[in-house]
């Protein structure tokens, strides 16, 4: 997950796409220079055999706007790789 943080912080699309399974990845681009990444905070992680959940929330500023992401990401370890696979967005 720091990882993937990461690289929405430096725009890294190429890392993004590989990092993200083939079933759900999306077309690029998957960054948007407008957005500045200000933090990560990592809620929790499990992991149960080739399968892994992480909660977290990223915050960010768009155009000068103060934004929360709030996530639970589902992960898949495919031939020793963890792969994001989706994510849903919890209630408030």
């Amino acid at each position: 997950m720091r990882s993937r943080y990461s690289a929405y912080v430096l725009q890294d699309e190429a890392y993004l796409q590989l990092s993200w399974h083939p079933s759900t990845r999306p077309a690029a681009p998957l960054t948007d220079a407008k957005v500045k990444w200000l933090g990560l905070e990592v809620r929790s992680a499990t992991e149960e055999g080739d399968s892994a959940s992480v909660e977290f929330v990223a915050r960010c500023r768009v155009d000068g706007r103060g934004q929360r992401m709030h996530e639970v990401s589902r992960f898949i370890k495919e031939e020793g790789r963890w792969f994001y696979v989706d994510g849903n967005f919890p209630e408030k």
